[in-house]
């Protein structure tokens, strides 16, 4: 009876394991700027979220966020500068609706990558810089700190930037300790439990 009622606990635990399991990988909000984050000469977005080689994670930007690369047509999304775009009501650019913003620039080359000017770019610790767009889901190519970049070879005239959501789903090892760690809190009350009504009927 005590090792079902355990098994039972254990159970329960997984449970709330999976729980905070969810919460942890609930997606956290980074601004990455076009001007302070460019691939050419500011630093990487700091995103706080550390990662594994291996890894799987996430990193999604609204298609109508803008950033710039300069005098019009310069705008684009996350995705770069890949054909035309024209300004609507609201968005960032500020221009009149049906103004053109933004062009087909061409592909930039840096550290070995060609991507159009524009492109949200990931960096982990000391690896390699790949593409991450308006979508990325994969695992991480190396082991650190993830950052992200403006792919560009001219900081200096950039705006404006673009929100990143970033999760992170977690390792087996660290479910694994998260189960145990409950399951100890369970079976420590129900040994507590057992002790405290063993008392009360002595």
């Amino acid at each position: 009876m005590i090792i079902l009622k355990f098994k039972r606990a254990l159970f329960a635990c997984a449970i709330v394991a999976g729980l905070a399991g969810v919460s942890a990988t609930s997606a956290q909000a980074v601004v990455v700027n076009a001007f302070t984050n460019s691939s050419s000469g500011g630093i990487g977005g700091s995103t706080g979220v550390f990662l594994n080689a291996g890894q799987n994670f996430t990193v999604t930007v609204d298609p109508n966020d803008l950033w710039n690369a300069g005098a019009l047509p310069r705008w684009s999304n996350a995705d770069g500068l890949t054909g035309p775009r024209f300004a609507v009501l609201g968005d960032d650019s500020g221009q009149a609706p049906g103004t053109l913003i933004g062009i087909d620039f061409g592909l930039h080359n840096q550290a070995g990558l060609s991507l159009p000017f524009g492109t949200l770019v990931g960096k982990i610790g000391a690896g390699v810089f790949f593409e991450i767009g308006t979508s990325f889901s994969g695992p991480a190519n190396a082991t650190g700190e993830l950052k992200l970049y403006y792919w560009d070879s001219n900081f200096s005239d950039n705006t404006q930037f673009v929100t990143a959501n970033i999760s992170a789903v977690p390792e087996p090892s660290t479910w694994a300790m998260m189960i145990l760690g409950f399951a100890g809190v369970g079976f420590l009350a129900y040994r507590r439990r057992n002790q405290a009504a063993a008392l009360r009927q002595a």
